[in-house]
């Protein structure tokens, strides 16, 4: 899958967010286990479409972006 160029990264990460919040008001108290469950759907969804090698680069990248923001909130 060709790298994503941040505008389209950003409109997706918008579209994707409004879907999330939709579902976890949905499930209510069960929204911390609806938005882990969207994490896994979305990963299947991504594999099917892509390839297991670019979901785990993506899974990398935002794993690193995570924990650099927790080093620059410490």
């Amino acid at each position: 899958m060709a790298e994503a160029d941040e505008p389209s990264f950003e409109v997706a990460l918008k579209v994707a967010e409004k879907h999330l919040d939709h579902a976890i008001g949905e499930g209510r108290e069960l929204g911390p286990y609806v938005a882990v469950a969207m994490i896994e759907a979305a990963v299947n969804s991504a594999v099917d479409i892509t390839s297991h090698e670019d979901v785990v680069d993506m899974l990398r990248e935002l794993a690193n972006q995570v924990e650099e923001a927790a080093k620059a909130d410490a």
